[in-house]
């Protein structure tokens, strides 16, 4: 049940889809904890999803930007400001996106003009995102930024392509950014490395489902759904934890600090006498 965690907080959702987005999941949780929010897209998301949809569910303002030009994250952080009154709270950075996955094109075979987009929309994206926001003092002190990661950063997950190379880039941008922004305005900068979800992103990397079933069975608590991943990052937007920040925070029902399960291991002896 919501607890008015984020009652009077305002802030910007970047990257809600569809119904299966974790940015959609989020805007939800933090609008049903008392938060305001504008939603943001690329041009071309907007009119391929539901933007709109969500917008009328949260009461919310949908401003479009490319996450990959300055210019337009300058015009929605001014934007957003004009339209809640004031400064923000809170963001969530939702973006990714590999050409070279798209377009089935393996990691050794890379198209290296594919992979520069990959990483300047997927991860450079969040630096451009934070020195516009610092740059025009468009969040309040104390206020927190989220972007959403995957255990790929750390480990090898064929399938993910250049994303594993992003998702590292991404954590470090947090990092060394989540540092500058602390000193100077007590922003928190963190990433939540999220258990493979059914988003319409995800679905698109090459052997999901294997993934998915994999680290459905070796987690102790299972995969965690959007739905819980929203709830975490309406959390880390909360004043329960100012002092957390830099951090890469697993959110994947212990998958990440699991060696082998029993169900993994029961698999293969299975596997081996039939």
């Amino acid at each position: 049940m919501p607890n008015q965690l984020l009652k009077g907080k305002k802030g910007i959702i970047f990257g809600a889809l569809d119904e299966r987005s974790i940015a959609w999941k989020t805007a939800l949780a933090v609008v049903a904890e008392g938060a305001e929010i504008t939603l943001s897209n690329a041009p071309i998301a907007l009119r391929m999803g539901k933007i709109n949809e969500l917008a009328s569910l949260c009461n919310a303002k949908v401003i479009a930007a490319d996450a990959t030009s300055t210019t337009d994250l300058e015009n929605l952080m001014q934007q957003s400001m004009e339209h809640h009154g004031g400064k923000l709270d809170f963001m969530l950075h939702s973006i990714g996106m590999s050409p070279n996955v798209r377009k089935n094109i393996s990691y050794t075979t890379t198209s290296y003009e594919n992979f520069l987009k990959t990483l300047d929309i997927s991860a450079l994206s969040l630096h451009r995102v934070l020195q516009v926001a610092m740059k025009a003092d468009a969040l309040n002190d104390w206020g927190s930024v989220v972007a959403l990661s995957y255990i790929a950063a750390q480990r090898t997950f064929p399938g993910y392509n250049d994303m594993a190379d992003a998702k590292a880039l991404l954590e470090s941008i947090a990092r060394s950014f989540g540092y500058h922004y602390g000193f100077a305005k007590k922003v928190r900068v963190n990433t939540v490395s999220q258990s493979p979800t059914v988003t319409t992103a995800g679905s698109g990397v090459a052997g999901f489902d294997v993934f998915y079933d994999y680290a459905e069975k070796m987690s102790p608590l299972g995969n965690a759904s959007a739905e819980d991943c929203a709830n975490f990052c309406a959390m880390l937007f909360s004043d329960y934890t100012r002092m957390v920040t830099m951090q890469n925070l697993f959110h994947d029902g212990g998958f990440s600090f699991t060696g082998v399960s029993t169900p993994i291991v029961e698999d293969i002896i299975k596997g081996r006498t039939a």
